[in-house]
């Protein structure tokens, strides 16, 4: 995995030999960096627009779970995980 110097501003990257967390972002805001990991590996996620009622009762349940209407850090992996996987 590249250092943090090397990753753009809040662009997410898939980490598949990560052990545990999926993504990886640089996420910058207000002149502060950080590094943020999020998600799960191996997660069964929809990205995009859920296709069936069973996809969207998964997205439904994932946006109450992390409380995702309320993820406005972005230097947080709750605001990108809302804002990649779902």
């Amino acid at each position: 995995m590249k250092g943090l110097s090397e990753l753009k501003c809040n662009q997410p990257k898939k980490t598949p030999s990560h052990p545990k967390k999926s993504h990886v972002v640089k996420a910058c805001r207000d002149g502060k960096e950080k590094m943020v990991r999020f998600g799960e590996q191996g997660a069964k996620t929809v990205p995009g627009k859920p296709k069936n009622g069973k996809e969207r009762k998964k997205k439904k349940s994932f946006h109450a779970r992390h409380d995702c209407a309320n993820a406005k850090d972005g230097l947080s992996a709750r605001y990108w995980a809302c804002k990649e996987k779902w």
